[in-house]
């Protein structure tokens, strides 16, 4: 096993190599879009969001279409994600916060989007690197448990997780990076039966309850 710096240099290398071009799975056009469609995706597969915000985005088109729509229209177009009451007021109370606050804006800044309702760190940073290109580390369930898994982190708050990856990874590479664990976690590392015995990773990983071959 390589030295902590040398082994991170080399995962880095290797999902890099592997995962080279990468993007958020959330369909989209624009910033407002996108921040509504992460909202959205919060216990939900990104495939599940994708498959209500394509007539969700032709019938509300603004912040203001969403804060003048009546709940229960909201409601039934993002049933399907789960949640769907209390996402139908987020998602509402953002879009109006975003015109009382923002002239109907997505603020480009962690700080102003944490603000929103329904909008915590995960949401901003998918947000801040999507749309505007500002490097962060989105921490979502890939990221913190591969984090752990490949001993990246011994935290397990989502925030202490962010602030480790922060330092150990060069800011250019934030949100490719965080893309990237996210790719691997669906394709190999999954929560419940990682795929060990296939994994690319695996001289690298400190993860001790490891799936052996069988």
């Amino acid at each position: 096993m390589p030295k902590n710096n040398q082994r991170i240099q080399e995962i880095r290398q290797i999902l890099n190599t592997r995962y080279p071009d990468v993007k958020t799975q959330l369909m989209h056009e624009n910033a407002f879009q996108l921040l509504m469609a992460t909202i959205l995706s919060a216990q939900c597969t990104d495939r599940q969001v994708n498959q209500v915000t394509g007539n969700l985005f032709k019938a509300l088109k603004t912040p203001k279409d969403f804060a003048d729509a009546p709940i229960e229209t909201i409601e039934e177009f993002i049933r399907p994600t789960g949640f769907y009451h209390n996402k139908a007021k987020s998602i509402k109370n953002c879009a109006r916060a975003l015109i009382e606050q923002h002239n109907g804006r997505v603020p480009d800044n962690l700080e102003e989007l944490v603000k929103l309702p329904g909008v915590g760190r995960k949401t901003a940073n998918v947000v801040l690197g999507a749309a505007f290109n500002i490097p962060g580390i989105v921490v979502d369930t890939h990221v913190s448990r591969i984090s752990q898994r490949l001993g990246l982190t011994a935290n397990k708050d989502a925030i202490k997780i962010e602030h480790d990856l922060m330092k150990l990874i060069p800011k250019s590479e934030w949100n490719d990076f965080s893309l990237r664990l996210i790719y691997f976690g669906r394709e190999v590392c999954m929560a419940r039966k990682p795929d060990c015995p296939n994994c690319f990773l695996d001289h690298l990983c400190l993860y001790p309850a490891k799936t052996q071959k069988s």
